[in-house]
């Protein structure tokens, strides 16, 4: 059966697409959902004329879509959760997870069903994901696993390095002071 896409259908076609289907699935979800309507000569005459809105809207969908791959490509994003043991997971991390975290550390709305992990994510660490923007627009992101040990770890370590860095500083403060007093001592001595 011959039908005319009223939205984007995954792995099928997009907005104003004529594609074939099975009966049984244009009958039973397509037509009812409001997805796809029956490719008479009417609503092909009428999708001739739609043509020129359709590609307007697509050419705007392909900018957005751009823009947000842009926006995330190579971007990291940090989970922090319970590891075991050698770096095991208690469970794993979702796309569920992914996505909280991209719009809490990136400002980026993503929906979950988008991001594919290719294998679970059950190790802490680094690891890649894709997120499907638009048809095959695709940003590839990075996700840090960490726990709150490893957290408390670097925590710990910046304050430590901060600390050493401020008695450097202290240490250098002293000496320059020093060279300036002989400075100003030299100059009375000259005048």
């Amino acid at each position: 059966m011959k039908v005319i896409l009223m939205k984007e259908l995954k792995g099928k076609g997009g907005e104003g697409d004529v594609i074939d289907v099975a009966q049984g699935f244009a009958d039973n979800y397509l037509l009812p959902q409001g997805i796809a309507i029956k490719a008479t000569k009417g609503n092909l005459k009428q999708l001739e004329q739609r043509m020129h809105n359709i590609k307007k809207r697509e050419a705007v969908r392909l900018e957005t879509a751009d823009d947000v791959k842009n926006a995330l490509d190579g971007k990291s994003v940090t989970i922090i959760t319970k590891v075991g043991e050698e770096g095991q997971l208690f469970g794993s991390v979702t796309p569920t997870m992914i996505a909280a975290a991209l719009k809490d550390q990136l400002d980026i709305e993503v929906d979950r069903k988008k991001i594919d992990l290719r294998k679970p994510i059950k190790t802490a660490g680094e690891h890649t994901a894709v997120v499907s923007i638009y048809r095959e627009v695709k940003a590839e992101i990075t996700v840090v696993v960490k726990s709150e040990e490893m957290l408390a770890e670097e925590a710990a370590k910046a304050e430590a390095e901060a600390a050493a860095a401020a008695a450097a500083a202290e240490v250098a403060e002293p000496a320059e002071a020093e060279e300036a007093v002989e400075t100003e001592a030299e100059a009375a001595a000259e005048a």
